[in-house]
């Protein structure tokens, strides 16, 4: 018998964007609910949906008041939010509300698939960190904390790899300045402290750390490490 498909509740108050994502989600096997405000989204939970998309812009309930009263009710639904070019406060203040990912309109249906992919890997890992995390030619073991590309041992200091164990702990998921901040130092609240790090960190494991390829830079945001293989 085959498992039951995944339930994405799609959040969105525009007609065409709920079609499209309906007609494009459900080609990949996803059982769709749909709401066109607030007060139905809060309805359609009680299906419990597996993955959450949220527009920002909804007529009745403010977005991100919306995105707390979903994570009183389920902690754990990943939530991927839609925002508009150019909302970097917004979509940093989701991310610290318990946002998952965001995706910017207008948006490809092949990115907001991976971030779907992505959020839904995530949350089955969050309960347990795999061994070995590999993705391109970086390899970290957090067991025996051996950091390598290709062959080549990586030596880092404490504090950076601290920063590589949280971004491995996330990977694929942008993290902001914020919890980065909070994570590695509790009281500093200066992103250059961080930025230094995250200079440090790439000029070791990065082939040109001008040009990363695993730490990636969400500009206003944060970062995000390159998702698994």
């Amino acid at each position: 018998m085959s498992p039951a498909p995944l339930k994405i509740l799609v959040i969105d108050d525009e007609p065409p964007i709920r079609k499209l994502l309906r007609m494009g989600l459900s080609t990949q096997g996803y059982d769709i609910l749909d709401a066109p405000n607030g007060k139905t989204a809060l309805e359609l939970l009680d299906n419990k949906p597996d993955l959450v998309i949220l527009d920002l812009g909804l007529p009745d309930i403010q977005g991100h008041d919306l995105l707390r009263m979903i994570r009183a009710r389920n902690e754990s639904v990943p939530i991927v939010v839609l925002s508009s070019r150019g909302d970097e406060a917004g979509k940093v203040q989701a991310l610290d509300l318990g946002a998952d990912d965001y995706v910017t309109k207008p948006f490809g249906m092949d990115e907001l698939l991976a971030r779907i992919r992505a959020a839904l890997r995530h949350q089955l890992q969050v309960h347990g960190e795999r061994p070995v995390f590999r993705t391109g030619d970086l390899s970290v073991d957090l067991v025996r904390r051996i950091v390598k590309v290709g062959d080549r041992d990586i030596k880092l200091s404490p504090k950076e790899y601290d920063l590589l164990r949280v971004l491995v702990q996330h990977a694929g998921k942008v993290l902001t300045h914020k919890f980065l901040l909070h994570e590695l130092w509790d009281e500093l609240t200066d992103a250059q402290y961080l930025r230094v790090y995250v200079r440090q960190l790439r000029q070791k494991i990065e082939g040109d750390a001008e040009r990363p390829q695993y730490v990636l830079t969400e500009t206003g945001i944060g970062y995000r490490l390159r998702a698994p293989d």
